[in-house]
């Protein structure tokens, strides 16, 4: 395994486990996925917009941080902005004079949440884009007003649609994150401090690295609640059942990455009280699973760890925590109830989850691949449930093994 280290604030990040993804913009009123830039601002005029009601779903389903997006590839900005007149300036919203990423932010930082944005690189809207120079001078100044205005954030979301090929001045706008927000999270481009995981299913893997090129950088799974990414009126009947939500928990904060999951606002600026049944839905099962922790005391020696409850334990689950300040060791890992092999897997990382069927022991056995590699927790847990839930359609999971082979 590498010798590359988390730092302190990767580490942070890591411990959130779960954050909200809000795409929300011009297309919400188009009913579109994607836009060129030609959408008219005439459109943009959310009555009901309510931020601490995005937030208190958020935080009342177990979410620690929210992100949103403050530009997407259309160009269409949420705040106004002095660069462009493609803004909320230019819309009937408040009379011109509203700002969605400072309601946002305030609603975030007032309940103590987790505030970070998304700024699109690809945009369909500026024309200054096809000057790279012209425009990396745009879009500096964009991402400076969006560091500068709106307190500390978590994580700054750089997508990479649209840019294949492109190469912008990373340089300049990495310097821009490191004077004005250096405790946020780069996403996926630049100097990136955590990566996309690959796909948009919400779906890790077993192995799940964290160190990528020599670089440790663990993956963020971001994935729609809806089929769409935007809120659209008629797909409702695309809201993922109670199953699949878990499922993606599972194979994402279950194999110790990150889960970023979108629950877009409505035309009207709320979100849809469809999806956040759903959502807290999802959030109470989980609960309700995991009520009822049995932690155990660790003793190690070299490769092997024993796992002593206070008392003979029946359990169906186990969550596996590795002590990480000096990098990722795992690479293997077996646990023993007596000479019971109950389950097996290849990284473990901040969390891994396993769900086999009932074991019962007063002590387990856990043998490691590598001696250097430490363990910070094991708990154990009675669900009820033997195994990892299964995915609404299993093609998906075959598409994310390929994608990722």
């Amino acid at each position: 395994m590498s010798s590359a280290k988390p730092t302190p604030l990767q580490l942070r990040w890591q411990e959130q486990r779960v954050g909200m993804f809000c795409h929300f913009s011009i297309n919400t009123f188009y009913g579109k996925e994607w836009s060129n830039g030609t959408l008219s601002p005439a459109a943009f005029n959310p009555t009901r917009l309510e931020a601490r009601q995005w937030v208190e779903t958020a935080q009342a389903a177990g979410m620690r941080y929210l992100i949103l997006t403050a530009k997407h590839h259309d160009g269409f900005c949420l705040w106004p902005t002095e660069t462009t007149d493609y803004s909320v300036k230019a819309a009937p919203y408040q009379g011109g004079r509203g700002d969605v990423v400072g309601e946002v932010a305030r609603a975030c930082q007032e309940a103590g949440l987790h505030f970070g944005l998304y700024l699109s690189p690809w945009d369909r809207h500026e024309p200054c884009y096809a000057d790279a120079k012209a425009y990396d001078n745009f879009y500096t100044r964009q991402l400076t007003e969006l560091c500068t205005r709106y307190g500390p954030l978590f994580e700054l979301w750089f997508d990479g649609a649209g840019s294949e090929g492109r190469v912008y001045d990373w340089e300049r706008i990495m310097e821009i994150a490191d004077r004005y927000q250096p405790q946020a999270m780069i996403f996926n481009m630049g100097c990136p401090t955590i990566r996309w995981v690959g796909n948009e299913d919400g779906l890790a893997a077993d192995p799940d690295p964290y160190v990528v090129d020599g670089r440790y950088l663990p993956p963020e799974c971001d994935v729609p609640i809806r089929q769409n990414w935007f809120w659209q009126a008629d797909d409702g009947y695309t809201l993922k059942s109670l199953q699949h939500l878990l499922a993606i928990y599972y194979r994402s904060v279950g194999y110790g990455a990150n889960l970023l999951l979108n629950v877009p606002p409505d035309n009207t600026g709320l979100l849809d009280a469809a999806d956040c049944a759903r959502l807290l839905e999802a959030a109470q099962t989980l609960r309700r699973r995991f009520a009822n922790p049995l932690p155990a005391a660790l003793r190690q020696e070299g490769a092997t760890v024993f796992a002593s409850f206070a008392a003979p334990a029946v359990f169906d689950h186990l969550v596996l925590e590795e002590a990480l300040e000096d990098g990722q060791q795992v690479d293997g890992y077996r646990v023993y109830a007596g000479e019971r092999l109950i389950v097996q897997g290849q990284t473990i990382g901040c969390q891994k989850i396993d769900a086999f069927p009932r074991a019962e022991a007063v002590e387990l056995r856990i043998e490691l691949n590598r001696p250097e590699a430490r363990l910070k927790g094991l708990t154990a847990y009675a669900t009820g449930y033997e195994a990892i839930p299964a995915l609404d359609d299993p093609e998906i999971d075959e598409q994310r093994w390929a994608r990722i082979d």
